[in-house]
């Protein structure tokens, strides 16, 4: 028999008693009829209620007189939206928890649209169209779009693949954020992995030796988010592009940060997806919201035939992408096609010279006259799993300040909310990722997180 409920002490029946009922509560909030149902009043009261109620129950002694206000707040954090715009202090580029790339600017298209309508032939089309003639512009090879890489990643390996071969060096079964490892998609997609050479070296012999009739694929994946140093080596794309050819069996390069430009200008050296396309890769693959400055997506490049196949399998459907994305995209790819990099605002500030980072800090600090703040050197960084061990020289405002992580802390939680760095006892900015025309905004905030 299970054992009687214990009677509640009466001082936590008092407690309960004490309570307000739902009407109470209700009609003490009259001022925000209009803006709320009733019914959307009740049950957040109702929900108040029972937080109380537990709190009560677990020894605790909340304020029963504020009720009405918890219910208030409740309400208006429903109101409000939760994604938010916020200012990128911190020198990352493309900051994963900030979205990663900052979009090219663009207006949503409101209504309907012909995502899927040819409006010349007046009869249902295809999405792909909105970006598969820019994308082959762009990389000089047919392509289509999914959800994200590691999406264009499982879609490949399921068609060309399952059930059969898939050769990799161990030099590439990276894992990337969030715990996606090469081998673990690699088993769901149904391809068998084949690892061949060591960790820091492997050879076109290794690949040459490792092929039986099961194999279906060479599988190269760039290392974008760490480096191997020292004695180590590995085939040139070339070299595994003849391979390929000789035994007729595709090469596939999952290049994950996508750089569509030569970066090299600017101190970094990132594999650009055009030369990979160039050097023999039969297919590539890469991220839409990384290098190439566009929305989350996953981007997939190469020969007609394999790009066809991609399409006709049923999951490609279940990765598509949608009207939203497809804009963004699209907005993207124009700005490369048209040689327009600057509207680009992932590459535009990778490329921003240290000295102009510089000038705007100055001008900033000396505006900053609620705090003590100074200009130091210090370092971007790109981000996302791009370009690693290769910073970008840039100039901080260094913020001294009595409790600097609470200052931070106030920063976060403003309006609009700045993301910044503690380091050494300082808050840091970095105008890197701070755009022109968020200055004053930054210059504000920072005045009401001292005042505070």
């Amino acid at each position: 028999m299970p054992e009687a409920a214990r009677p509640e002490p009466e001082s936590v029946r008092e407690k309960l008693r004490s309570l307000p009922s739902v009407d109470e509560i209700a009609a003490s909030l009259s001022d925000l009829t209009g803006r709320f149902p009733r019914r959307l009043v009740v049950e957040e009261t109702r929900r108040v209620l029972d937080v109380l109620r537990a709190e009560i129950r677990a020894g605790g002694n909340p304020d029963l007189s504020s009720v009405a206000t918890r219910v208030r707040a409740a309400l208006e954090d429903l109101a409000a939206p939760s994604l938010r715009r916020v200012i990128n202090a911190t020198g990352v580029v493309l900051h994963t928890n900030l979205g990663r790339a900052p979009l090219a600017r663009f207006t949503p298209l409101a209504g309907y649209s012909n995502l899927e309508y040819d409006l010349v032939a007046g009869r249902r089309g295809r999405r792909d169209v909105h970006a598969s003639g820019l994308m082959e512009r762009c990389f000089g090879a047919p392509g289509i779009v999914v959800n994200n890489n590691a999406a264009a990643v499982f879609l490949t390996l399921h068609e060309l693949a399952c059930g059969y071969e898939v050769i990799v060096s161990r030099g590439e079964l990276i894992e990337i954020g969030d715990g996606f490892r090469i081998p673990d998609i690699m088993a769901r997609s149904g391809a068998i992995l084949k690892e061949v050479g060591t960790t820091n070296r492997t050879r076109i012999e290794d690949y040459r030796d490792a092929i039986t009739e099961r194999t279906r694929l060479l599988l190269r994946v760039h290392r974008s988010n760490f480096e191997i140093r020292g004695f180590t080596g590995r085939p040139k794309l070339e070299e595994l592009a003849a391979l390929g050819r000789e035994r007729g069996i595709p090469v596939y390069e999952d290049l994950g940060s996508g750089c569509p430009v030569d970066l090299r200008p600017y101190g970094l050296s990132e594999p650009v997806v055009g030369d990979a396309l160039a050097e023999g890769a039969d297919l590539v693959s890469f991220s839409g919201d990384k290098l190439l400055g566009g929305p989350q997506a996953g981007l997939l490049v190469g020969r007609q035939e394999l790009i066809a196949r991609l399409r006709r399998n049923p999951l490609f459907r279940a990765l598509r992408v949608d009207k939203l994305t497809y804009q963004a995209l699209e907005t993207t790819l124009r700005h490369l096609v048209l040689g327009r990099i600057d509207e680009i605002p992932a590459l535009r500030l990778i490329a921003e010279p240290a000295e102009r980072i510089r000038e705007r800090a100055e001008s900033l600090c000396g505006r900053l006259k609620s705090v003590r703040a100074s200009v130091i050197p210090g370092e971007s960084v790109v981000g996302g799993g791009s370009t690693p061990q290769q910073p970008l020289p840039t100039w901080l405002v260094a913020i001294e300040i009595e409790d600097p992580v609470a200052f931070e802390r106030r920063l976060r939680l403003g309006e609009p909310p700045v993301i910044a760095r503690v380091e050494k006892e300082r808050v840091l900015l970095d105008l890197r990722t701070v755009f022109p025309d968020e200055e004053d905004e930054l210059v504000q905030a920072v005045n009401r997180a001292r005042a505070v």
